[in-house]
């Protein structure tokens, strides 16, 4: 169990979750065209937050990428 707790702060796990943080963003794009094609502006509004959000969380992901690739000399 201890594997499985320490796979979400590893390089692995961090490439792991980007992925699915940006496969989100299909949803966001497929939400915000309908809203646009029915001219639904609360929907909009909702896609962009969404959209936001998404990228706010693949930018602290990536923060942290490079916070573990600090301690890799190779990456360095």
């Amino acid at each position: 169990m201890s594997k499985a707790k320490g796979f979400k702060n590893s390089k692995s796990g961090l490439y792991l979750s980007m992925a699915t943080t940006a496969f989100g963003a299909v949803n966001v794009v497929k939400q915000a065209k309908k809203a646009r094609v029915e001219s639904d502006t609360l929907r909009l509004i909702d896609a962009a937050v969404s959209a936001t959000a998404i990228v706010t969380g693949l930018a602290i992901l990536y923060r942290e990428l490079k916070r573990l690739g600090d301690d890799d000399v190779l990456l360095g």
